[in-house]
């Protein structure tokens, strides 16, 4: 909704002040006023009402309805009429304005009721209402069909992370034992044990326990 505006009063360095600031309550200011409105069709906010031969066109919708109730509370009453060349308003390249705009500018119509969006280019020639509908565009896509999938658990990692772990489970644990034996062979000859003798080292000094002790180091659940 849009209104035309009206200077209260001017302002200059050299005459200072001209007229009142102090504003006159709008809501005695309309009483039995005749307001001319311009609109646009826009579902659902104005609408063509069942219309019956020889009366003037009625409208219907929801600014149609803000409209009444404000005509109403303020006692105004109002003549509507259909913008003529069927736009909301927009600057033309010599400066002018087309549309419910160009109306207001004009003064060919006191207010503009429509489904009309807010712009920084229309606030700096007219006055808007408290806007009440917030519109975004949105995209709407079709929700994916939740298949339950046996190999979920892999998803994590990508198969050649997982190809890596695989590898180096075993190869991790051939140098633990290798390391283990190695230990083992210095142990016995410093120590002058029998060659038979079980070390004292990782484990138990096996290949499996070796690469069990790598297993578990990688699930964090230990050997035993």
């Amino acid at each position: 909704m849009t209104i035309r505006t009206n200077n209260l009063a001017t302002w200059d360095s050299v005459h200072g002040l001209n007229g009142s600031l102090k504003e006159s309550r709008i809501e005695n200011g309309m009483q039995g006023v005749t307001v001319k409105v311009v609109t646009l069709l826009e579902d659902p906010f104005v609408m063509v009402a069942e219309n019956i031969l020889g009366q003037p066109k009625r409208y219907k919708g929801f600014s149609i309805d803000v409209l009444d109730a404000l005509a109403k509370i303020l006692g105004f009453k109002y003549e509507i009429y259909q913008v003529a060349d069927s736009k909301y308003g927009s600057q033309l390249p010599n400066g002018s304005w087309n549309g419910m705009i160009g109306d207001l500018i004009n003064k060919r119509a006191d207010l503009a009721v429509s489904a009309i969006t807010i712009t920084p280019e229309r606030e700096n020639v007219v006055d808007f209402s408290k806007r009440y509908l917030d519109y975004s565009v949105g995209i709407l896509l079709r929700k994916p069909e939740e298949k339950i999938n046996i190999f979920s658990l892999f998803a994590p990692f990508d198969v050649a992370v997982w190809a890596c772990i695989a590898a180096a489970i075993p190869v991790v644990g051939i140098l633990i034992f290798l390391l283990n034996r190695l230990q083992a062979l210095r142990s016995s000859t410093t120590q002058n044990a029998p060659p038979g003798q079980p070390s004292h080292g990782v484990g138990s000094g096996t290949l499996h326990s070796a690469i069990w002790i790598v297993y578990g180091a990688f699930v964090q659940q230990g050997e035993s």
